[in-house]
């Protein structure tokens, strides 16, 4: 979900901007100040995910990794850190166990 944020923002968001981006439905979202937005007809859409992800992780889970890996309906979580999580379109998803 994003909505309309009407606020001002000096900084101009794109290739080799320095700030992560996310793939979000029909557009890309920059993760800035700890919230995901986007450029949207002159203003600034602030977004919401449906389910809880983190976007940086140093590890790629897999075969052999050390994780517990827990089929989880059509993909495999990996328990770490004390939650589960499975890789989903260049981020993580979270999930419940």
């Amino acid at each position: 979900m994003c909505h309309n944020n009407n606020g001002t923002h000096p900084h101009t968001h794109g290739e080799n901007c320095g700030h992560e981006t996310f793939n979000h439905g029909d557009h890309v979202d920059y993760v800035h100040d700890g919230h995901l937005h986007h450029d949207h007809d002159g203003h600034w859409d602030e977004c919401e995910l449906d389910h809880d992800v983190h976007l940086v992780h140093p590890h790629t889970h897999g075969e052999g990794c050390g994780h517990e890996a827990v089929n989880h309906g059509d993909h495999v979580d990996y328990r770490h850190d004390g939650h589960l999580h499975h890789a989903h379109q260049g981020h993580w998803d979270e999930c419940s166990a």
